[in-house]
């Protein structure tokens, strides 16, 4: 398992009982997750400082509980990036900090490159991925579904003085993009891709990672330069593992054509474990 050590802003403070207390800031928030499957050292409900807590309810949804004022947006950093929070739906707040792992790894990758790099990150949501590859000087093009994140990525840009770095915000279909991209000549030396699990398109179409995962990673390769520098997959699917991300990117791309790695990402916490936060693959290629 990886993880980033770098974090000031956050800090998960405990764990149990499908739960997880967290220090966003200067706010504390209670949260569900579900790879949490063990008992609670204490009761996180009545934490000093609590600032709101997520209920789920048993139609699957849920709602926050404040337990103190929170301002609509607050910001939290990581290295010179700034990104700018809310509580959302769906217990969200709009980053996943364990995601430091990688923006740490893609920004010495372009650093060592020496040679200008162009990144495609698709399902980009709030533009953790794009800022990380803009702060170290390659051009991004970032795509998502989602007006409010992209919105949200742009905001994020101009907090962290990279509002004037060389990016594209696209509002589309990701793979419909792509397929665009493929038939106008446009090539990135660099995919990053954050799928959902699960999800509909307008038309009512089902998205299942299980299904789709391989077919949109092979799509990707018709977009990658003549001189690709990484490849890189990020799941949140607890019963994808690490090995059928890395297992599809080395039938897709060659077994011999790249360096791969496949790993769980995490987050440590104050109990001295770490938490389990997704799977990534990773393909750096050679030459």
């Amino acid at each position: 398992m990886k993880y980033n050590t770098e974090w000031k802003d956050y800090k998960i403070i405990a764990t149990g009982g499908g739960m997880k207390l967290e220090k966003w800031g200067k706010y504390i928030l209670l949260r569900p997750d579900p790879q949490v499957v063990w008992q609670p050292a204490f009761d996180f409900s009545s934490f000093n400082g609590l600032s709101a807590a997520y209920a789920r309810d048993s139609n699957g949804g849920g709602k926050w509980i404040y337990k103190r004022e929170i301002p609509d947006g607050f910001t939290v950093g990581w290295r010179n990036l700034r990104f700018s929070l809310k509580l959302m739906g769906f217990k969200h707040t709009g980053l996943f900090p364990e995601q430091a792992v990688n923006w740490s790894e893609m920004i010495s990758l372009i650093r060592s490159a020496n040679r200008p790099i162009s990144v495609l990150n698709l399902f980009a949501y709030t533009g953790g991925a794009t800022l990380a590859c803009l702060s170290a000087g390659a051009s991004v093009c970032h795509v998502d579904a989602a007006r409010a994140m992209v919105d949200r990525a742009k905001e994020n840009a101009f907090l962290s003085g990279l509002s004037a770095g060389d990016a594209r915000y696209i509002i589309d279909d990701c793979a419909k993009f792509v397929g665009r991209e493929i038939k106008r000549g446009k090539r990135y030396d660099a995919v990053v891709m954050d799928p959902p699990s699960f999800g509909r398109g307008p038309n009512n179409e089902v998205w299942k990672i299980e299904d789709g995962i391989y077919d949109l990673v092979k799509l990707t390769k018709g977009v990658m330069s003549d001189k690709p520098l990484f490849h890189l997959i990020n799941s949140y699917t607890t019963g994808l593992q690490p090995g059928v991300l890395k297992s599809i990117q080395q039938l897709i791309f060659g077994i011999d054509n790249a360096f791969y790695d496949a790993y769980e990402v995490g987050l440590p916490t104050e109990e001295r474990i770490v938490l389990p936060c997704g799977s990534s693959g990773m393909a750096v290629f050679k030459g």
